[in-house]
């Protein structure tokens, strides 16, 4: 009689099909959702380093523009610029102001069509 009883509280602790279902559902939300976080946090790595390279192609061109000891002619250009093995453009527009002692130099950095950064600055007369 001892032994039935030790049988019978056995199979009375066994997980049922849909407890192990329930449980591997839960289990398929939560991996999910970790990798919907580990993309987003790829996806904003890889912004961060578009961002930066972009901004020092952005100074690379207002600095030329402030460094040519003469205003800028007024107008729109480009020019293409690689950082780290990825190329962009750098879209200048040179704007004149209410002081004609001075010119807005606007710098929007492109990759590919989607804008990536924007930087303006302020030349003046040397």
């Amino acid at each position: 009689m001892i032994t039935g009883q030790v049988v019978k509280k056995f199979h009375a602790r066994g997980f049922t099909l849909i407890e192990v279902l329930v449980a591997l559902g839960i289990v398929a939300i939560a991996l999910m959702a970790g990798l919907q976080a580990t993309a987003a946090l790829t996806r904003n790595a890889q912004r961060q380093s578009d961002v930066l390279l972009a901004q020092s192609c952005a100074e690379n061109e207002l600095v030329k523009v402030r460094l040519a000891k003469q205003m800028p002619g007024v107008g729109d250009s480009s020019v293409a610029c690689e950082q780290a093995g990825q190329v962009f453009t750098v879209a200048l527009a040179v704007r004149a102001t209410p002081n004609p002692n001075f010119l807005r130099v606007d710098a929007q950095v492109l990759s590919g069509e989607a804008t990536v950064l924007r930087l303006s600055t302020v030349v003046g007369r040397y």
